[in-house]
């Protein structure tokens, strides 16, 4: 059965609204799924946090059990490789008590409420995988929805056999009564057990009888289609008669379309049709060579008139003056920071720059539509299912209940597919409109189409003034000048600071009475995103960097210090005595070898990270050697999940820190590929040993926490072995000697 031929609408929607379901609503619910038990339960009591509830209650995702005993998780979230197929449907087979062999999932359709992200919105109303929410706000949801159908199994079984369902037990998907020695397994009891009635209160298990969630090396669900080949993505569907599109966008960002001449275009062989859409012209073509070639020989007049012309140098220079005006929001002020400052033993000024940054997620962006007069369908990597059914229904015309967004599993987004303007679906979705929905689409992007015109990870200046009383006081203050992500949300500008800007600051961080964070929005035309952490990416390294330079000014071991400051932070403390431990922080590199060892930590999405960088210095080259990463992400539901998500956050935080870097000249994005905008390379990737501290608490977020902490870690490292203070990303360590010096 395909679900996405589920249509859990109306029947669906009131039954969410319900306490509970009643006998008929559930019936309706079930025969969805024929002979086998299909469960979208609502239950109370189970809201985005544990033990909060929802007005009008939740609608549980689908667990699918068929008769030849594959248990079926219908997934909300997008799989990018952060490995949600295999976490979400562990909770449901924990507390099903299911086999991990007998389980499967598949991608839920966009539906809301049925299956709105609790993190967004409490109410489900949008559909979406970011900010490493997808096991928090599916956690409580999935676990009932995996005990409800084990009770129900029961008490199919308990009718059958004339027992008592409490004498009856459930293991490795097979419901036993030992008594009597009868045995049967889940797709057996399935058609009986959709007749039951729905338990209206249903008991999850003591985590201390957990056996799946916590497992170390549980099996990937999507490990054996990527390792062979056979996952399918968006490039990987074929449709009758499908065309690939590719776009020639502006090179600067602003700039429209004034006039085109698709002639020579239009003449080469297998191209199809040239058709001007919002961002540029598309050119269509029977392949993706033919397509590339009619875009080569496309000529474009641009009206730049609206168009961002400054380059990276005019763009941080504005900035600079931003920083030093008064034109700012405050976003904390507590204490008095000027008295403070003005009474330090020791004050540190510092001025931190961090460039644009690109997602690069390995797989460019890929969509295809099919068109006709009454109904659009997507497939693609969908990472905001709502917001792009709604950008895509008016690209055609059409309603959203009009647009079917196929979800498929995506090689990599780092938030770059989350886009309120939902941009490439938009585009494939206006080639399609534009070509009279002759023939599905495939639309294309180059990897310079991915560099040269994508959104953003914003440029920032943090200008800091940091002062250490005579006491050990600290006094901080921050001015944050970057532009705004949530400027371009579809529910209006932010009123006062965005929020993404100056996330995971000092003052949330540390235990300081007199702190100022001011922020600065300035007016750029580089369009801007969340990359990988988001503002944390920028706000953790400043914060770090300061902090220990402050320690230094102190004359304090940098992980003393902080522990001074994380009184109220125990969850910050435990982790960095663990990272520090692990990586052998007592025993201290000799001075003046080139080999220094540095510390960060933080807090991003409810979850704490601290690491340990090892790296060694020749010249002005820096190695990083080894990375002692300590998490708390609450309930490691699987372990080998967060260590692979540690190792990646690691890998692509070094790459920013090390390389990353785009740049304008003139407005026009300098980096086309990979050999301009440098990633850490296989044989650049130092040991990276992770350890996660054990909890019982509801799980937190796994997928972003790994990238903030650990530039901050190697500069401070750098400092460690060389005394050079590195502010600017990507690190320059010949201009920091320089500056040093001087």
């Amino acid at each position: 059965m395909d679900f996405r031929d589920i249509e859990p609408s109306s029947t669906l929607r009131r039954a969410a609204s319900a306490p509970e379901l009643t006998r008929r609503q559930f019936v309706k619910l079930t025969t969805l799924a024929g002979t086998g038990l299909t469960l979208g339960v609502a239950l109370p009591g189970c809201g985005s946090k544990p033990g909060g509830t929802v007005s009008g209650g939740l609608v549980m995702p689908f667990v699918h059990i068929d008769p030849d005993d594959t248990v079926t998780v219908v997934c909300k979230q997008l799989e990018a490789g952060q490995g949600v197929w295999t976490g979400l449907p562990a909770i449901v087979a924990e507390e099903l008590d299911a086999a991990w062999s007998q389980m499967h999932v598949v991608d839920a359709p966009a539906k809301v409420p049925t299956y709105g992200n609790l993190a967004f919105n409490p109410k489900g109303l949008i559909q979406g995988t970011g900010g490493s929410t997808s096991v928090a706000n599916s956690w409580m949801q999935l676990r009932r929805a995996g005990a409800t159908a084990r009770a129900m199994l029961v008490a199919a079984a308990a009718k059958r056999w004339g027992v008592a369902a409490g004498d009856i037990t459930v293991s490795e998907g097979v419901v036993s009564h030992h008594a009597s020695g009868r045995k049967a397994s889940f797709g057996a009891l399935a058609g009986s057990a959709a007749q039951v009635p729905v338990p209206s209160h249903v008991k999850l298990k003591d985590p201390s009888r957990f056996t799946l969630i916590g497992r170390r090396h549980l099996p990937r669900l999507d490990a054996h289609d990527k390792t062979f080949g056979k996952e399918r993505y968006a490039i990987d569907v074929m449709l009758p008669g499908m065309m690939t599109a590719v776009v020639l966008r502006p090179r600067r960002f602003g700039a429209k379309v004034a006039s085109f001449d698709a002639s020579k275009a239009k003449a080469h062989p297998g191209v199809v049709d040239v058709v001007e859409i919002p961002s540029g012209v598309a050119v269509v073509a029977r392949d993706t060579w033919a397509a590339w070639k009619g875009r080569d020989l496309l000529k474009v007049k641009w009206d730049e008139s609206g168009a961002e012309k400054r380059g990276s140098a005019e763009l941080l220079e504005y900035f600079r003056r931003l920083a030093g005006s008064k034109d700012a929001l405050t976003a904390v002020e507590r204490g008095d920071v000027e008295a403070a400052l003005g009474h330090a033993h020791k004050r540190i000024e510092a001025d931190f720059e961090f460039p644009y940054l690109a997602h690069a997620p390995m797989e460019t962006l890929t969509a295809v539509c099919r068109l006709s007069p009454d109904h659009c369908e997507i497939w693609a990597g969908c990472q905001f299912q709502t917001i792009d059914q709604s950008n895509a229904a008016k690209a055609t015309g059409l309603k959203p209940h009009q647009v079917a967004i196929n979800t498929l599993a995506a090689g990599g987004t780092f938030g770059r597919r989350a886009n309120f303007e939902s941009d490439y679906i938009v585009e494939v979705a206006s080639i399609a409109k534009a070509t009279g929905g002759r023939y599905p689409v495939r639309l294309i992007w180059t990897r310079e189409d991915d560099i040269q015109h994508g959104r953003y990870r914003p440029l920032n200046l943090h200008r800091i003034t940091a002062g250490i009383s005579r006491e050990g006081k600290v006094a901080y203050r921050q001015r944050v000048v970057g532009q705004s992500i949530m400027a371009g949300a579809p529910w209006g500008t932010p009123k006062g600071v965005d929020p993404s800007a100056v996330e995971g600051n000092a003052a949330a961080e540390y235990d300081l009475e007199n702190v100022s964070i001011a922020w600065s929005d300035p007016k750029a035309g580089i369009p801007v995103l969340w990359w990988r952490s988001v503002g944390h990416s920028h706000m953790a390294f400043s914060k770090e960097v300061i902090i220990d330079e402050l320690a230094e000014a102190a004359g304090q071991d940098p992980v003393a210090f902080r522990l001074g400051l994380l009184g109220t932070h125990p969850r910050q403390a435990a982790v960095l005595k663990l990272a520090a431990e692990k990586a052998g922080w007592d025993r201290p590199f000799p001075r003046g070898k080139g080999r220094g060892r540095g510390i960060a930590v933080h807090q991003s999405f409810n979850s704490v990270v601290a690491q340990v960088a090892e790296v060694t210095v020749s010249g002005n080259d820096i190695r990083v050697d080894r990375v002692v990463c300590a998490v708390d992400c609450g309930i490691a539901i699987t372990p080998s999940v967060i260590e692979a998500q540690m190792q990646s956050g690691i890998g692509y935080g070094l790459s920013a820190a090390l390389w990353g870097e785009i740049t304008l000249t003139a407005g026009r994005v300098d980096q086309s590929n990979f050999d301009g905008y440098r990633v850490v390379r296989i044989n650049e990737m130092p040991k990276v040993e992770v350890y996660i501290v054990p909890s019982t608490n509801a799980p937190t977020g796994v997928g972003e926490p790994g990238t903030p902490p650990i530039a901050p870690a190697v500069a401070n490292a750098v400092r460690a072995a060389t005394g050079i203070r590195l502010r600017r990303l990507p690190f320059d360590l010949a201009a920091a000697r320089r500056e040093h010096k001087a």
